[in-house]
């Protein structure tokens, strides 16, 4: 409710809102607006000038009045003979007066229409039109009509237009522009001109008659009037105390609309029922249609109507304004009290001495992190340490240079200076930890303990760079674990595999952004001691890009000289790597650079032979997968058969990995055909009917006696071809019960009951294709007697060693057809030696055999198979040799007989490399007789006793001791390789 205080009583009681009108105060403009339209406010009769004060309160608070408003009003007439009073407008008169202006200058109005007393400012681009204003006002004659211009046909008016449909509303002109003005507009005087920028203020309504002129747009209007209304009319009073108290709650959320209400009544005079409805329907946010209605309606009752539609959606939208300011209002508050409370409680702690702020708590707790160990700390160290904690106390805690600064200050006060774990040198708990992890690998092994017995005699051990190299699977990595279990040492593992950033080894400069240490620095903060052993695996492969060789960094990494001072780029201060134990682990030595390998201690890992994959298979791989697979021993069996043709057929590299895949494949499969059989034994009995092999869901049980006890093999014939076959062992006689219906008769069908308790699935040689399908490898020797032209080589790869065979035919023969021909995807290192053996072939059989013109007169063909795989290498001379001389002389060498060897034009014969891996391959192919150049004669030496075991191996140091070895056989046995092809075929 509006609350109105005045210097005066009023008598008689009102039901309208009481106004209460005195000569001290000041004007309220919505306090006029009541007054005048209640009729309450007294104005003097015998004096028209008459001024009158009056209070506007609008609170509607409980404990007291509101705002007090003083308004001042003038009152020229009074009224008479029941007419309605007229007031005149504050605006300074001007002669002529308004009413006489029937011709004006039309004025178009893009956004809104313009009601009287109302300022609004336009811009006018028409110079013409300008200029015709700027002389009208000089004239002092400062009125123009305001029309609003309408849509375009086809637009919908609620959209908003933009920038260029305002610049074509101002390029209108003439009949254009007259044809899109409104009919009803708003008379207006011109108060000021500023540039192109004109302000309007409304006075009363014109309607656009006719056009006069085009250019500027003139056009003839008559003055509209209100139709007579009956002021005291309740349904008018009803109306327009609605409007008024709709107003008064707008104006409680909206100090702007009080502004609006004060500048109307200046310009406007005292309100009445049409100007009220002129005075909410402009202040409304409502379209310009909507607007233009309330204009052109000369019924007050309508007009009023109109108006209070618009101002009830106006007060929905400050409802809306005022819910969504008091949400914002709520969670900023919010936010801002909880800040307060959390700065009030750390002020109170601080004050109390429980709780000091962030800085002084982080450089106690890095001054905390030193303290034990401060003596341990080089001093170089602590003095930067020093610095950057008083640096730390003088940043701001909200700058980007503190952050950089803390995480600097942790890392570096991470790191264990002089923190070294105690390691242990006893030899043979080391031997047990080492035999208890790795099975085989002697040479490793043996290394790993020197280096424990030199740090046992010297009291300390130092750091030293080790590079185990072998094929995958071998177990390098799974070595370097041991060793750190074995000193007592940490274990930390990085893999430089494809790395190209060198700030992975060296750190970013603290400079970037997210800038973090070395993999080195991060790999003592994690391990907490100094002397851990660093794991640096696949060194082989190292990449190089645009941000630097990080083979290069490792350069200084890996130095004894100089990683006992290694600086990285983010800490830039010294650390001391001396005491680290680096574990390198390779596939190829050869990738590695140079200078890099030149640092390291290469430890070559050959793989594993046959019987060293048995017992890794039954002691650790097999034991592991069992448990991974939640299998009890005494449901499995495999056979050592088995496993044996599995490595041999299977998984023929050599590392174990793929063992270890096939291993767990077999696992997988019995897990799957348990709990198969577990859910189809849900019943303890099995009936099994031998008349009904068709019937669905039956299984047919076949008992096979042995001499210990019976094993029942089980097959479903609904899923013959999907289920495996499993010999399934039953470990209880007891259980295995053959029941035979005693009042059946003979001609009825017996039934057999199979109590099942426990089953063992067996797993064997006929068997072992079910569970990893069919064989990968096939025995590496093609021939049981190599024929004549035919010589098995030795290779090394990367996956172990390997046999070939060097295959020699003749294609044609004739006078002075002498030439070779190769085959079977050579590299050009072999092509060379096959050209070498060429030629010291037909040298040897010059010697042996002067009148023998083979060489000479005869194309030969010379294959290595296989033919999809590319070789390479310079050990396959002699074999070549020998094969082109077992062709010359047509007889055959040696069987069971394998060579390697690089050969010169003089028949010396070179060492080669992979000494193990070939005897390996040897010994998997089943040959008896090796040959070796003699340099190598260490290399076999050093090899463990089961891989030389049961070879004869001979060292030879020229090619003659070959012939003379490889052609000592019983020439009843000569036969040519198209023979031998012949006999396969046949």
């Amino acid at each position: 409710m509006l609350k109105l205080l005045s210097s005066r009583q009023i008598r008689t009681h009102l039901p309208s809102p009481c106004v209460r009108v005195t000569a001290e105060s000041t004007s309220n403009p919505l306090l006029t607006a009541l007054s005048s339209i209640t009729g309450l406010a007294r104005r003097s009769r015998s004096k028209p000038g008459f001024y009158q004060r009056v209070f506007f309160c609008s609170g509607s608070s409980k404990d007291g009045p509101g705002e007090v408003v003083e308004v001042e009003m003038k009152s020229d007439k009074v009224e008479g003979d029941g007419s309605e009073a007229s007031n005149l407008s504050a605006i300074v008169p001007t002669n002529p007066r308004p009413e006489d202006y029937l011709s004006v200058l039309a004025l178009p109005l893009p956004h809104r229409p313009l009601f009287p007393g109302f300022y609004m400012p336009i811009y006018v681009k028409d110079p013409k039109l300008l200029a015709a204003l700027q002389e009208s006002r000089k004239r002092q004659a400062p009125y123009a009509g305001a029309f609003l211009i309408k849509d375009e046909p086809g637009t919908d008016p609620s959209v908003v237009t933009g920038s260029e449909s305002e610049k074509s509303i101002y390029d209108l002109k003439g009949k254009e522009l007259f044809n899109r003005l409104h009919e009803v507009g708003t008379l207006a005087q011109i108060t000021s001109i500023q540039g192109d920028q004109v302000i309007l203020i409304g006075h009363r309504r014109l309607r656009i008659t006719e056009m006069v002129s085009e250019d500027p747009l003139t056009v003839n209007v008559d003055h509209l009037k209100d139709k007579p209304y009956n002021k005291d009319d309740d349904v008018i009073k009803a109306t327009s105390f609605e409007v008024i108290a709709t107003l008064r709650d707008v104006l409680r959320t909206s100090s702007l609309w009080r502004d609006h209400v004060q500048t109307y009544t200046q310009h406007i005079g005292d309100f009445n029922f049409p100007r009220l409805a002129d005075f909410g329907a402009a202040i409304s946010g409502a379209n310009k249609l909507l607007c233009q209605q309330v204009l052109e309606e000369l019924d007050v009752y309508k007009r009023l109507k109109l108006t209070l539609e618009l101002v009830k959606k106006e007060m929905e939208i400050s409802k809306i304004q005022e819910s969504i300011a008091k949400a914002i209002e709520e969670k900023i508050s919010g936010e801002q009290r909880r800040y307060l409370l959390n700065e009030q409680l750390k002020a109170i702690k601080k004050e109390l001495g429980l709780e000091t702020d962030d800085k002084t708590a982080l450089s106690a707790k890095f001054r905390e992190r030193i303290e034990p160990r401060k003596e341990n700390i080089p001093k170089n160290v602590l003095q930067v340490i020093e610095e950057e904690l008083t640096k730390l106390q003088l940043l701001e805690a909200s700058s980007s240079e503190f952050n950089v600064t803390r995480n600097y200050l942790d890392w570096l006060t991470a790191l264990p200076f002089g923190n070294y774990s105690n390691e242990n040198f006893d030899v043979l708990r080391a031997q047990k930890i080492l035999d208890e992890d790795h099975y085989g690998l002697t040479d490793v092994k043996e290394r790993i303990l020197e280096f424990i017995a030199v740090g046992k005699l010297r009291g300390t051990s130092q750091g030293k760079i080790i590079c185990l190299s072998g094929p995958p699977g071998v177990g390098k990595t799974s070595i370097g674990r041991s060793i750190a279990r074995t000193l007592n040492r940490q274990f930390f593992r990085f893999s430089v595999g494809g790395l190209a950033d060198v700030a992975e080894i060296k750190g970013h400069r603290r400079t970037y952004i997210g800038a973090m240490p070395g993999k080195m620095v991060q790999c003592l903060k994690n391990v907490g001691t100094a002397n851990p052993l660093v794991l640096i695996d696949e060194i082989d492969k190292l990449g190089r890009g645009h941000a630097g060789d990080p083979a290069s960094a490792l350069l200084e990494l890996l130095d004894p000289e100089q990683n006992a001072n290694f600086l990285d780029h983010y800490l830039d201060v010294s650390i001391d790597l001396s005491k680290v134990l680096f574990v390198c682990t390779a596939n190829v030595v050869d990738m590695i650079p140079n200078p890099l390998l030149d640092r390291m201690e290469v430890i070559a890992i050959a793989g594993y032979i046959t019987d060293e994959k048995m017992h890794i298979a039954r002691d650790y791989l097999e034991k592991a997968t069992r448990d991974a697979c939640g299998i009890k021993p005494e449901q499995v069996d495999v056979t050592d058969a088995a496993l044996h043709e599995l490595i041999e057929n299977y998984c023929r590299e050599a590392g174990v990995r793929n063992l270890q895949k096939q291993i767990e494949k077999i696992y997988r499969k019995i897990a799957l055909q348990l709990v198969r059989q577990g859910a189809a034994n849900a019943s303890p009995v099995l009936d099994v009917q031998a008349g009904k092999p068709n019937e669905e869901k039956t299984e047919v049980a076949e008992v096979v006696e042995t001499s210990t006890e019976p094993v029942v093999t089980i097959s479903d014939e609904q899923n013959k071809e999907s289920s495996l076959e499993a010999k399934v062992v039953h470990e209880d006689h007891s259980s295995n019960q053959i029941q035979t219906p005693t009042n059946q008769s003979t001609d009825s069908k017996n039934a057999v009951r199979i109590e099942k308790e426990i089953e063992k699935v067996l797993v064997d040689t006929s068997n072992l294709a079910d569970f990893v399908g069919k064989p990968i490898f096939h025995a590496e020797r093609i021939y049981e007697q190599t024929p004549v032209g035919v010589v098995m080589g030795l290779a090394w790869t990367a996956m172990g060693g390997s046999t070939l065979y060097v295959e020699t035919t003749q294609i044609e023969q004739g006078e002075g057809k002498g030439a070779l021909h190769l085959t079977g995807q050579l590299g050009d290192v072999m092509k060379e030696s096959a050209q070498i053996a060429h030629t010291v072939a037909r040298k040897i059989l010059l010697r042996r055999e002067p009148d023998n013109p083979f060489f000479a007169n005869t194309k030969l063909h010379l294959h290595v198979p296989a033919g999809a795989t590319q070789k390479d290498g310079p050990s396959a001379g002699c074999t070549m040799i020998t094969s082109l001389l077992s062709l010359a002389m047509k007889k055959p060498v040696l069987k069971d007989l394998a060579m390697t060897g690089e050969v010169t034009l003089t028949g010396k014969i070179l060492p080669i490399g992979g000494v193990k891996e070939k005897t390996i391959a040897a010994r998997r192919s089943e040959v008896k007789t090796i040959v070796f150049p003699s340099a190598n004669k260490r290399d076999f030496d050093e090899l463990a006793s089961n891989v030389k075991e049961g070879l004869d191996v001979h060292f030879v140091d020229d090619y003659i001791q070959i012939f003379d070895l490889a052609f000592r056989c019983d020439q009843s046995e000569e036969k040519s390789l198209d023979e031998v092809h012949a006999a396969t075929l046949a």
